[in-house]
């Protein structure tokens, strides 16, 4: 069934993520999503919606605008159309760590039959997204692609094709906040109490783990700035002013010009 594995690897008595069920629907426009996902790696997930499910792919170093750039694409499991809204905190177990919802739009396949390109290993579609639009392939590598693991199947490239969407501008980099909430990782965890704040952290070492070690304190720092203490001893929530963020979390002016719901400009294509 469609979505077994993905049932297998989760426990929904401890994890915010959606249980799901298989909902197919009609039509060549279809849901896609880009989730940014800081566990023992950080990676982004592409999903596209096709069968009632959401195709899935890990692509460790984020989408590339540049059709000359492949990224690896991991295939992984079928995830519910629900899990596309998805965005918080995985406390422990598998995947555990931060999501963040990083775009999000609809996609239209470029090929007649989905299911044959899929088993060729050559899908050619297109997005249109807050962020990522235009004409892209995945392709299948049958895992001769450097940094590839596990078998042939689940090693594709992901490749923006040129159009007047591909540039040089690193998109990751330009527009890295959410599309839900428009916040980073530590304001997605400074909503929530989870045990990668004290243990079992997703990331032990290396940059993942250094980032994850300043996102957590960043985060404390957030959330400490919007509580305080009342009469009673119990705290309430107020509002973090921007003064406060800059002093708390030093992300920084271009923050304010990165924002996660704004689309670059068209590129211009180098001539």
């Amino acid at each position: 069934m469609p979505l077994d594995e993905y049932k297998r690897k989760r426990d929904f008595t401890k994890t915010p993520e959606p249980a799901g069920t298989v909902k197919a629907r009609k039509g060549r426009e279809r849901f896609f999503c880009v989730q940014k996902h800081l566990a023992s790696h950080l990676h982004y997930d592409l999903r596209l919606e096709h069968n009632g499910v959401l195709l899935s792919w890990a692509v460790p170093k984020g989408p590339s605008l540049d059709p000359k750039t492949k990224r690896l694409a991991m295939k992984v499991e079928d995830h519910p159309v629900a899990y596309g809204e998805f965005e918080g905190v995985i406390p422990e177990g598998y995947g555990a760590g931060i999501v963040m919802l990083w775009d999000k739009g609809t996609w239209t396949p470029e090929v007649d039959d989905v299911d044959a390109a899929l088993k060729k290993g050559d899908l050619k579609f297109t997005l249109n997204g807050y962020k990522l639009k235009g004409s892209w392939v995945l392709v299948r590598t049958g895992g001769r692609y450097a940094g590839a693991r596990g078998g042939g199947d689940r090693s594709w490239l992901l490749i923006k094709h040129r159009d007047d969407w591909a540039g040089d501008v690193d998109i990751v980099e330009f527009a890295p906040l959410s599309v839900k909430s428009n916040g980073d990782f530590e304001d997605i965890l400074a909503e929530d109490t989870p045990a990668v704040w004290q243990s079992n952290r997703p990331a032990k070492g290396g940059d993942a783990g250094a980032m994850l070690a300043t996102i957590i304190e960043r985060a404390a720092a957030l959330k400490s700035a919007r509580t305080k203490d009342t009469p009673s001893g119990r705290t309430e929530n107020t509002t973090v002013t921007k003064s406060t963020k800059k002093a708390v979390g030093r992300v920084t002016a271009s923050k304010a010009v990165k924002r996660g719901t704004q689309s670059p400009r068209r590129p211009q294509r180098k001539k």
